[in-house]
């Protein structure tokens, strides 16, 4: 049995800042359309995907412009508080998730090893904790990362260390621990990876991450302040529009089988493309798996930035500050995700909205946190 030492360093140092959609217990009886909301509106072009000659190869086109970021709908958390103006310019962005197939080629070009690969690092680690919290010895600071494995019954929604654990060898290769395997996944969102490593792939791909104002312009595919990116239904028609929760026939986080953290957890990631594309021709906005963004995380941003006049290209706060995450230093490093994920749902997390946003740890590579990749319109070079 691990000493409470090493649980809360593992679980308090990985899983605080999850974004596994803390704040929305209790909201089920929200499901489908606000019917106070005020009608979505299309704006925006005919989607526009580059081939390679007209535009980066595989990814689409989004114009920029002006819109209202952040919400105030009942169902936002404060954190997604006051809807203001922003404007951003044009960008290229990833059509999907950047693949398994994809960061693969990646670690074959560049020999890179991940975070979840490597010994885990007691200074990363540190500073998500309480002050004085003690090392523990070197032999539990092994290569893992946290796998989602469910739970056989109903359990309070107040304690997620019930349904997550760290699992030694769990990494991108083997997103839900050490038996698991993506074979035959070459087409879904690599996982299981680190704020850096979405850096180091960048670098590589020469593109970038996000700005937090980038990604939602692009979530909401030309519609104003919609509760869902494709609209103010969350089932057009009875059609699901992205893999979260409700597709699993049971209550979160109760999993039919509970396969061991050692075995593998029981749920995960969809292919690519498996979902209708937003208004500018991008796949899987919301849903499947976070999303990192540049932006250091701040729980009052949309405060600060709705006191401007003026809000363009914004880049994020200079540094974390979230006083609401209890038991982590208010100045924690977190950066920002986005999109939520297969393990969103009605009881729990309702982060499948474009508006809905999460600190998490820079160094946490988790089993539903992926990411996706711009570039900037003046850096793409047609090929000579």
């Amino acid at each position: 049995m691990a000493s409470r030492t090493r649980r809360h360093v593992l679980m308090a140092g990985a899983i605080i800042a999850a974004g596994v959609g803390a704040g929305y217990a209790g909201m089920s009886w929200w499901h489908g359309r606000d019917a106070t909301a005020a009608p979505a509106t299309r704006a925006g072009p005919a989607v526009v995907v580059g081939d390679g000659v007209q535009g980066p190869l595989g990814m689409a086109w989004v114009p920029g412009g002006e819109f209202l970021m952040g919400s105030d709908h009942k169902l936002a958390q404060s954190n997604e508080r006051p809807a203001h103006k922003v404007r951003v310019d044009g960008f290229w962005m990833d059509r999907s998730h950047v693949t398994n197939a994809q960061f693969a080629a990646f670690v074959r070009a560049t020999g890179y090893v991940t975070t979840a690969e490597r010994k885990l690092d007691w200074e990363a680690i540190g500073v998500q904790l309480a002050p004085g919290t003690p090392k523990p010895p070197d032999s539990d600071m092994v290569p893992g990362a946290m796998v989602f494995v469910g739970t056989p019954e109903q359990v309070p929604l107040d304690d997620y260390s019930q349904w997550w654990a760290f699992v030694p060898g769990a990494d991108w290769r083997h997103p839900q621990g050490p038996a698991s395997s993506i074979e035959g996944k070459d087409d879904h969102p690599v996982v299981q990876v680190s704020y850096d490593d979405a850096l180091a792939y960048a670098k590589w791909a020469r593109k970038r991450l996000p700005t937090e104002a980038e990604w939602e312009f692009a979530a909401r595919g030309g519609l104003e302040q919609a509760t869902y990116a494709w609209g103010d239904d969350f089932a057009p028609q009875g059609r699901l529009m992205a893999n979260v929760w409700e597709q699993k026939g049971q209550r979160f986080p109760i999993v039919k089988t509970v396969v061991s953290a050692q075995a593998g957890g029981a749920v995960g990631t969809s292919r690519t493309g498996t979902f209708p594309a937003n208004g500018y021709g991008l796949y899987d906005m919301t849903g499947n798996a976070w999303q990192w963004v540049a932006d250091w995380y701040r729980s009052d941003v949309f405060v600060l930035q709705a006191r401007s006049a003026s809000v363009v290209n914004p880049t994020g706060p200079a540094k974390s500050y979230d006083p609401e995450d209890r038991g982590v230093p208010v100045d924690a490093p977190k950066r920002v995700i986005r999109g939520g994920s297969f393990l969103c749902n009605v009881d729990y997390c309702l982060s499948y909205r474009p508006s809905a946003r999460r600190g998490n740890d820079p160094f946490n590579p988790m089993s539903h946190v992926g990411f996706r990749l711009v570039a900037d319109a003046n850096d793409w070079k047609r090929p000579s």
